[in-house]
């Protein structure tokens, strides 16, 4: 199985992800005009029954057969990795990068499942070395899902990852010939992603689990954390990617005045606006009014980004 496909027009994906506590599904259609519309939500909690047991009783619920599914890769069951482009045929790319990788993994290359997304350069700029992001998980991680879908009767077509979910959600929030920093936080973790364009251009985990930021001890820490760590990678991209000019931050959705508190401070830190994303100021979310609880935001942000898919290029 593919990372990325490309597909046909898009008629509405069904998107699924495997949390700590329980299964996450978000349904999300986009208009001929471009506008997407929220069109079903649903939380399973893992606490009471096995995932296997679950993800069947989804299916049945669901009349699974009647959405294309696509299913998101947790943070820590993949590696995504910023690699040279190799000057070769385009058939031969993924090979490539495949030799590059081996000395880059923690694990044998032969046992990992890899795909490539490409870094547009600058448009017209002398021909120079290029730089991809290469996206590796194990075969048995891969196997063992494609496993526990297909046991289910859910017809995963593809897997795909919380960057390019993110990178969807960027997209409508992009000013034209600018760039977008969006920062979200999981319960281990922060992802931040740069894109222009509707590509990815830069992605960091920063080490600030969502806990920190409502700790009133530990709090203080992780905002000027997470104040260093956004402005290492600001002036990265612009050293990088110095035609992309940055228009400002968004923060993911975040329950509780962890948002609030956390948007004031990074505002008053670096050198763009800081915004925080309202689902609703987006998409059409009139189908999922318990979107409107920013907690509800929070925990659906990825999935929804994820159901955002539209089309992939082939590499």
């Amino acid at each position: 199985m593919r990372f990325f496909r490309k597909t046909r027009s898009l008629s509405g994906w069904m998107a699924i992800a495997l949390q700590p506590d329980g299964v996450c599904l978000a349904h999300v259609e986009r208009s001929s005009q471009g506008k997407y519309a929220v069109g079903r939500l649903a939380f399973y909690p893992g606490s009471s029954a096995p995932v296997a047991a679950l993800l069947e009783k989804m299916g049945k619920e669901l009349h699974a057969g009647r959405y294309r599914w696509t299913s998101l890769l947790a943070l820590d069951e993949y590696q995504l990795l910023s690699v040279e482009a190799p000057n070769v045929p385009p058939d031969e790319l993924k090979p490539a990068i495949r030799w590059r990788l081996k000395d880059m993994l923690d694990y044998h290359v032969d046992d990992a499942t890899i795909d490539v997304l490409d870094v547009p350069p600058e448009k017209n700029a002398p021909a120079r070395a290029r730089i991809m992001y290469a996206v590796a998980a194990r075969n048995k991680l891969i196997a063992e899902r494609q496993t526990l879908f297909g046991d289910a009767k859910l017809p995963i077509n593809v897997i795909d990852i919380p960057e390019m979910a993110q990178r969807n959600m960027a997209a409508l929030l992009e000013p034209a010939g600018q760039g977008v920093a969006m920062l979200s936080f999981q319960q281990d973790c922060g992802l931040l992603t740069i894109s222009f364009s509707g590509e990815l251009y830069l992605s960091r985990r920063i080490d600030i689990a969502l806990p920190q930021l409502r700790d009133g001890e530990e709090k203080q820490a992780a905002y000027e954390k997470a104040a260093q760590e956004l402005q290492r990678s600001l002036d990265h991209c612009d050293r990088q990617y110095h035609f992309v000019t940055i228009a400002k931050l968004v923060l993911a959705p975040l329950a509780d005045d962890a948002a609030q508190g956390l948007q004031d401070f990074l505002a008053s830190r670096l050198y763009i606006p800081v915004e925080m994303l309202a689902l609703e100021d987006v998409m059409d979310i009139s189908r999922a009014p318990e979107l409107r609880d920013p907690e509800a935001q929070q925990r659906y942000f990825m999935t929804i980004g994820a159901a955002m898919r539209h089309e992939e290029k082939a590499l």
